[in-house]
């Protein structure tokens, strides 16, 4: 039986095979959740040993985080040049496309992987799927006004049930002010023709959904750091 230490140790060792990726000099976009943290804390050590680098968090946490370890910040009012994004993800499927946003910071996540020349994914043996859906959800921003309606459009489009991401019974509102729902979809066979759709809803502001995004991908097995890279066509 895994343990969730042992996941942890899965995906710190995927994350410091990611830092390889990362250069002296280079603009690095910094994921949020557990396996972006051990990318942000080996970043940190590489700075401590004088390694020049410039982060973009995609989340207040990670920010904070970034700090804490050293890491120089770009404002976010800047016109980037990203040289690699590292993040995790929810889940992958055999061509490399994800579901994210588990932890809430799916748009940000997504302009940082769009805008970075490397979208290098860090994950644990766990989250790689033969067809994304299913044991995991699907989460999508929506804007807050109207957003039952929205969600109804979900709901049709999907035939999945849609779901308000609440915390202690009151909705959760992203870093943009925007709501969250969690559309319990059985399998995403299409992936890239279900993000075009759902990203025609009014009122849909982004999906968790990265389809053809991930260049490198890193996975944390028993038996060390696995190291794919994506086939394009």
């Amino acid at each position: 039986m895994t343990t969730p230490h042992d996941l942890d140790g899965l995906k710190k060792s995927a994350a410091l095979k990611a830092v390889e990726f990362v250069r002296d000099g280079m603009v690095v976009g910094l994921g949020t959740g557990s396996t972006a943290k051990h990318v942000v804390a080996a970043l940190g050590e590489q700075v401590r040993a004088g390694m020049k680098l410039r982060g973009v968090p995609t989340s207040q946490e990670t920010a904070t985080l970034a700090r804490q370890a050293g890491i120089t910040l770009i404002d976010s009012d800047n016109r980037w040049a990203i040289d690699v994004a590292i993040d995790g993800a929810d889940q992958v499927d055999p061509k490399f496309n994800l579901i994210k946003g588990g932890g809430g910071a799916l748009l940000k996540e997504k302009i940082v992987a769009a805008s970075a020349k490397q979208f290098v994914v860090v994950v644990d043996r766990t989250k790689l799927v033969p067809v994304l859906g299913g044991s995991f959800p699907l989460p999508i921003e929506i804007i807050p006004f109207g957003w039952g309606s929205t969600a109804r459009e979900i709901e049709t489009l999907t035939s999945s049930r849609v779901v308000l991401r609440e915390r202690n019974g009151v909705p959760v509102k992203t870093e943009a002010g925007n709501l969250i729902v969690d559309v319990h979809v059985v399998r995403i066979d299409n992936p890239s023709a279900v993000e075009i759709a759902l990203n025609q809803i009014p009122g849909v502001v982004e999906t968790g959904l990265f389809v053809g995004r991930t260049d490198v991908l890193i996975v944390g097995t028993a038996g060390g750091a696995e190291t794919y890279l994506a086939k394009r066509t």
